[in-house]
């Protein structure tokens, strides 16, 4: 969880899964094993959890309340059924799916990461096919050719949404 600056968080999602190779403990995610997880979740300190290719993963509450308490725009990856649970719960969140070009595309970046064999790759292919169904669910959609591409595209997405009229506070300009 962490503060990028001034008006943007970035939360970071709690799993029980193993750390890849680089990744970091409260960057990438927040790492705990399954026990630490439960007891999480039994004290209500997750908004919503999810089963995903035999992992648990959750979204911290107490920085996401924080975050929407003063204002900050706050950025999330949830999968989907967490991202809809999040809109269930603040309705004002603005969800953007992301996705891969293509199935072989996403085929491809999974085999490239020579992190998962090929059952869980299989898993997480059928995942993805299964989350693509609820696009429609969703305000945007990015797809992913290039990471400075679609890194780019939601930071348009950031600043459109933050000049909506209906979300600029009353204090804000000439009245």
């Amino acid at each position: 969880m962490r503060d990028l600056d001034g008006d943007l968080a970035y939360s970071v999602s709690v799993t029980t899964r193993a750390p890849r190779p680089g990744e970091i403990d409260g960057v990438h995610y927040r790492f705990v094993d399954r026990a630490a997880f439960e007891g999480m979740r039994q004290r209500g300190e997750l908004l919503e959890t999810r089963e995903y290719a035999s992992n648990w993963y959750g979204t911290p509450a107490a920085f996401v309340k924080e975050s929407v308490e003063s204002g900050r725009d706050l950025v999330m990856k949830p999968e989907v059924n967490g991202a809809l649970a999040i809109k269930a719960m603040f309705p004002q969140a603005v969800l953007v799916f992301l996705t891969a070009p293509s199935a072989d595309a996403l085929r491809t970046r999974l085999e490239g990461r020579s992190t998962e064999g090929g059952e869980a790759i299989a898993q997480r292919l059928a995942i993805a096919q299964q989350e693509a169904q609820a696009q429609s669910d969703f305000d945007y959609l990015i797809v992913n050719v290039r990471v400075a591409r679609a890194a780019e595209e939601l930071h348009c997405i950031l600043a459109a949404e933050r000049l909506k009229v209906g979300r600029i506070r009353s204090t804000e300009g000439p009245s």
